[in-house]
Parts: C-alpha cells; structure tokens; sequence
C-alpha cells in the first residue's frame, strides 16, 4: 500500500477543526440562528480573491437577516468587522466580507437561482458538523 493509500481521510469534524478560528465562529453563528444547508468551500486552490466561502440560507428575509446579524455580532466580539456588507436591506442575499473569507446568506429562492456552490464546484465542500443535541438536517 502506497502512502496516500494508507492516508485515513478527515472526519467531518476534523476538517472543520482545521478551518480558521473565525470561519469557525461564523459558520457556528449562523448554525445558532439555525442556518439551513451551511457549507464552507475551501477556494484556497481555485482563487485568488479569498480563501473560504460560507454559505446558508434561511427560510425567509427575518431569517436572512437575523443570521447575518450573529455572524456579524460574533465576529465584532473578536475585533473583526467586515469590510464590506452588501444586500442587507433587501435581505434576499446578503454578502458579508471579511478578505480572508466570505459569508453568503440567502433566501432558498436566490441560493437556487445564483448556485454558487455548482459555480465553485471545484471547490473543497467543508461539511459543518450539527451541534450537539441537534438533529442533523434530514433527520427532523
């Protein structure tokens, strides 16, 4: 057996556990605002333009909204402030920039029509292990 074969591959929460402390911090904000379908894709190999993308819905603009709010709220509690947020108003698809990573919220309607994971489907797809004590998506 060859090397690479004897390589035992990441659990979800290892993987999770290797992503920086703030992309940690968001993705887990948005799951406290029970974000559906969190993901975060590693772009570290396919961009220049920033290393992670977060993305998320929910079910509605309040939702949006409010899971936009907790990532913001979360991150400003560690010193860090986006330097860009666009969409907020509206609240079908907000974008939260912070350089090293990019959080995505959107309605489910606007994450279908814009589809960023199959247009970075050569991405990394980082699953985002359910907390403790909630049920994993499919199971409810």
């Amino acid at each position: 057996m060859s090397k690479a074969e004897t390589k035992r591959k990441k659990t979800e929460a290892e993987a999770f556990g290797d992503l920086p402390q703030q992309v940690q911090q968001a993705a887990q904000a948005a799951q406290d605002k029970k974000a559906i379908d969190l993901a975060v894709l590693d772009l570290r190999e396919v961009s220049s333009f920033t290393d992670y993308f977060i993305i998320c819905s929910g079910q509605n603009a309040r939702q949006v909204k409010a899971i936009a709010d907790a990532v913001e709220e979360t991150l400003r509690r560690n010193r860090a402030r986006p330097a860009h947020v666009e969409g907020y108003d509206r609240a079908e698809w907000v974008l939260l920039d912070y350089f090293d990573f990019i959080v995505h919220v959107f309605t489910p309607a606007m994450r279908e029509f814009y589809a960023l994971e199959r247009l970075w489907g050569s991405a990394e797809r980082i699953a985002v292990p359910e907390p403790e004590g909630r049920p994993a998506e499919g199971s409810r």
